[in-house]
């Protein structure tokens, strides 16, 4: 298997520079830079598996970039751990809903960076990975097309099964109901949105369990996110 490739934005020379050995001794091929804009560059040049994005950096702010990767087709489902000093949760919420898939504050240990990324490689590369995917009570089998609850087997259908699979890989992040057409039923499908709330249902349905939380959140007038139960 090729170098996973990582992308890391940040302007704190002697951290990026900390940072960049780290993940190089453990086999990343890593990609450094301290510029917002030229973080866009290099993603569209190249998209890397896994960006690492600090919040203040100079030119176009993390948030930002985030934001726009997340518009752009190659990178809409990179996989994205924002690295910032801020750490209140109305912070926290918005860097998660403008699409980060994990949220990890200053100061930080980078052995617990290392395991984030890792933990977020296995989730979005489960078939390269040869593993299945877990998320809070629910494993998945990407293999055998096996989905378990509190080790219960719910009978999904197929679009189901790829909605669920989509947000096991992505647990917490805010996805609209066009972006999870682009990665269920692909790009340039003619299915309207509405669908994907009729999916979205079965789906709730399929996995519903008595007197257990809904892990399907619906995020008023952004679209639905995985809270593992």
């Amino acid at each position: 298997m090729s170098a996973p490739k990582l992308l890391l934005v940040e302007d704190d020379l002697a951290l990026a520079e900390l940072l960049e050995y780290r993940f190089e001794s453990e086999g990343y091929a890593v990609r450094v830079t301290a510029d917002g804009e030229e973080a866009l560059v290099m993603a569209a040049e190249d998209a890397p598996d896994l960006v690492i994005l600090d919040w203040m950096v100079e030119g176009v702010s993390g948030i930002e970039v985030c934001r726009r990767l997340r518009r752009e087709k190659a990178t809409a489902h990179v996989p994205i751990i924002m690295l910032t000093a801020r750490e209140s949760e109305d912070d926290r919420v918005r860097g998660l809903e403008t699409g980060a898939d994990d949220y990890v504050t200053k100061p930080f240990s980078p052995r617990e960076l290392l395991a984030r990324v890792a933990a977020v490689l296995r989730r979005v590369r489960p078939a390269l990975a040869g593993e299945t995917i877990e998320v809070g009570d629910m494993r998945l089998d990407p293999v055998a097309h096996r989905l378990e609850r509190r080790g219960r087997e719910m009978a999904v259908g197929p679009t189901e099964y790829r909605l669920i699979k989509f947000f096991m890989e992505h647990p917490r992040r805010v996805f609209s109901r066009g972006q999870l057409l682009d990665a269920v039923w692909g790009t340039g499908s003619e299915i309207e949105e509405r669908t994907v709330d009729v999916h979205i249902r079965r789906l709730r349905k399929a996995i519903a369990l008595d007197n257990v939380r809904d892990p399907i959140r619906t995020v008023r007038s952004a679209g639905y996110a995985l809270e593992p139960v």
